[in-house]
């Protein structure tokens, strides 16, 4: 019985160790974030992020521009792995921000664990 027991742990301990390998490449992180006022009174945001990418299977997929309340502003899809290209840094434009609000956080994402807690608080500039 003792000798069943412990070959069903070490079973179960093995199981743990083999899956420790998924999500290796930890959570994404905003590094740095620029930002500024277009004429048509939206913003550009130029995000620089990191993450272990270790290909299709887990890689940072996509960073977020969100409002103090957490309402989400835009969103800028990365559409593969950046491998060899770390950190890296992405931008998207026309982001249309409500009136009043004054800063906004930035959140990367990855395909593995979602939502990294590295986020990036930037004030933003006077509009145009």
């Amino acid at each position: 019985m003792r000798s069943h027991m412990f070959t069903t742990l070490v079973i179960v301990a093995l199981g743990c160790l083999g899956s420790a390998g998924v999500g290796h490449a930890g959570e994404a992180s905003v590094l740095d974030v620029q930002v500024r006022a277009n004429e048509d009174g939206t913003y550009a945001f130029t995000a620089t992020v990191s993450h272990r990418d270790e290909g299709w299977s887990h890689y940072a997929d996509k960073w977020e521009v969100l409002s103090p309340t957490g309402d989400i502003l835009g969103t800028r899809t990365l559409y593969h792995p950046h491998v060899d290209e770390q950190p890296f840094t992405r931008s998207l434009g026309r982001v249309e921000v409500p009136i009043g609000i004054t800063s906004v956080t930035l959140r990367a994402y990855d395909n593995v664990h979602g939502a990294g807690t590295r986020t990036f608080t930037v004030d933003l500039p006077p509009r145009k």
